[in-house]
Order: C-alpha cells, then sequence, then structure tokens
C-alpha cells in the first residue's frame, strides 16, 4: 500500500496552497510572476423572480385591516369570534393556515361574511400581482371576474 506508518494521517490539500506574500522592501515590487493573481471584476448575482404572496398573508392582513379600521382590540375581536387571542394574531400575521370555520367566525365579528373576507383578500391578490407583473392586465373584458375561483 503506502509507506507510511499505519497510525499517521496523510493530510490531501482540497485546493492548491496559496502563495505566501514574500516579505519585500517597501517601495520595491515583486516580479509578476510573484504578484498574486487579480479577482475578477464582481458581478450582481441574478434577480430571483418575485414570490407570489401566500393566500394566509393576504387574508391576515385583510383582517388586521378591518379590526383596526373599526379601532378594535385584538381581545374584543377573538372573544367575539370564540377563538383564541394569540391564534387570531398568528392568523393576522399569517403564520397560521386558519380553517374556513376560523375565518367565518372572524369575518362575522367583524361583520362581514365569509364571501366579503375572501373577496377582499382576492382582491388585495390581483392589486398585488398586477404590479409585479408586466402586463398584469391580460386582456380584461367589461365584466369584474377575474379568473380566480375560491371555494369556502
Amino acid at each position: 500500500m503506502s509507506e507510511q506508518a499505519p497510525n499517521e494521517a496523510r493530510v490531501i490539500p482540497l485546493c492548491p496552497p496559496v502563495p505566501r506574500p514574500s516579505a519585500t522592501r517597501p517601495g520595491t515590487t515583486r516580479p509578476a510572476s510573484e504578484r498574486p493573481a487579480t479577482a475578477p471584476p464582481a458581478t450582481a448575482p441574478p434577480r430571483a423572480a418575485p414570490k407570489e404572496p401566500l393566500w394566509r398573508d393576504l387574508v391576515g392582513d385583510v383582517l388586521r385591516r378591518e379590526r383596526l379600521a373599526q379601532e378594535r382590540t385584538l381581545k374584543d375581536v377573538a372573544d367575539a369570534a370564540r377563538i383564541s387571542m394569540p391564534y387570531l394574531s398568528e392568523v393576522e400575521r399569517g403564520r397560521k393556515e386558519a380553517s374556513s370555520e376560523v375565518l367565518a367566525a372572524a369575518a362575522h365579528a367583524l361583520g362581514l361574511g365569509l364571501g366579503d373576507l375572501l373577496s377582499l383578500a382576492q382582491g388585495e391578490l390581483v392589486r398585488v400581482t398586477s404590479r409585479r407583473v408586466p402586463g398584469g392586465s391580460r386582456g380584461r373584458t367589461g365584466s369584474s371576474y377575474d379568473g380566480l375561483c375560491l371555494a369556502a
């Protein structure tokens, strides 16, 4: 096999060793063969496509906006909806994917129907995505139907 002693580890470098700068006197230059290679110019990383907004974020934003517009506290709305205040807070922040029953209860506590809540969230989705996508208004007709169908 090898001529090494059995208890010695063999070190294999993963990259070639980098030459250390030699000690030169101030004002002197090294020959070109000893100069470090210049790094290639930094290029900007490619831009990632914008992410689609999550439905739970949109619904949470609508719930919070409606609650604040009515100048109601989180505790007041949570009590009226018969859901816990921490859970409603998580829903408003988009951290929890609420069931249709929870969404309906929160909407009713705010004086909205579930359809109203989902319609407002859908409007927000259209608004946000039409800003991001060039030509986002794809051949609209006179109707108000935007092609998104939600079932609760």
